[in-house]
């Protein structure tokens, strides 16, 4: 059954935009806990707009759900990486100046890259996943940095989800059967939301995760955290 881990990012974001803290970063992580997510998600970026380094080591100590530690492995993020010890560290591409994660890593050009910085984490027990697109090139070499899992960066599913459903999840069925092929643990995220959701996991059987921030803490404002929560993890079962 595929988990549903909530990216916390906007909340801070919104904190941020204020200054103070509301809204509590550590409370809504306390609280999608209770409402049912099955992980929380961060993505800190090295000039702190939402998500601070602070709030990574705070919330550790304060979940115990599956917590999971997105972003571009810098010196600095790979030693809080290693200080918090989540349960999986997501590696990601995204120079500090995106706006948002907008492509998967090139795992041939930088797989001897990859394999040095998952090699780091495995030593520490850190479970590691490499965001990557719906290639199965990519995919194939992902396999070989030893990461234990594969994220699919779903963005062009999303958008091509409203034309054609079908033509729009095709090359993730293929990329999801080549990392069954090679053995990789398969997660997903990105502009997946209470449209597009439950076709994509119905059709992708090695779903193990999905990571959902922006729509989900967006749908939270018309229906409520608890209430948007739930209606996600039923889009995946």
């Amino acid at each position: 059954m595929t988990r549903l881990s909530v990216n916390i990012n906007k909340i801070a974001t919104l904190r941020n935009a204020r200054g103070g803290n509301i809204p509590n970063v550590l409370k809504i992580a306390i609280d999608s806990q209770q409402f049912g997510a099955e992980g929380i998600t961060v993505h800190p970026r090295p000039d702190e707009r939402h998500i601070r380094y602070q709030d990574v080591r705070d919330i550790k100590p304060i979940i115990t759900t599956e917590f999971n530690i997105e972003g571009y492995p810098t010196d600095s993020f790979i030693q809080l990486v290693l200080s918090v010890s989540p349960n999986q560290v997501t590696l990601v591409p995204d120079p500090p100046s995106a706006i948002t994660s907008n492509a998967g890593w090139n795992t041939i050009t930088h797989k001897d890259y990859l394999k040095k910085v998952v090699s780091v984490f495995r030593e520490k027990g850190i479970r590691t996943s490499i965001f990557v697109d719906p290639n199965p090139e990519m995919v194939k070499y992902a396999a070989d940095t030893l990461t234990d899992r594969i994220e699919l960066y779903t963005e062009s599913y999303a958008t091509n989800y409203s034309m054609n459903p079908s033509k729009a999840i095709e090359p993730f069925v293929i990329a999801a059967e080549s990392a069954k092929i090679v053995g990789l643990g398969l997660n997903a995220g990105h502009d997946l939301n209470l449209e597009n959701l439950n076709f994509f996991a119905k059709n992708i059987s090695n779903l193990i995760e999905v990571s959902i921030g922006h729509a989900l803490i967006a749908d939270a404002l018309y229906f409520g955290l608890e209430n948007t929560i739930q209606m996600y993890l039923k889009q995946l079962r």
